[in-house]
């Protein structure tokens, strides 16, 4: 991953841009890191790993027979003071 000073990405952003499509590019201001410039498919990618899309991943409701059994075993019993 290549690292850029914010003044120059500022000037060379097309070059800039055009790194990002082969790898994610690390943009500092002031000696700290503080952007990450990526491929628009990577951010897709990365942006599609989230809650609705880890479900929608799980068994489809005709896969499901429908029968679930309740665990009976009783709670623990908790001490309020």
């Amino acid at each position: 991953m290549s690292s850029w000073k914010l003044q120059d990405a500022k000037q060379r952003f097309s070059e800039l841009v055009r790194a990002a499509e082969r790898e994610p590019q690390i943009v500092s201001r002031h000696g700290r890191d503080v952007a990450v410039v990526l491929d628009v498919e990577e951010y897709r990618r990365l942006k599609g790993n989230d809650l609705r899309a880890w479900l929608l991943t799980g068994p489809k409701v005709e896969d499901v027979d429908g029968v679930f059994e309740r665990d009976r075993t009783p709670a623990r019993e908790v001490v309020l003071e």
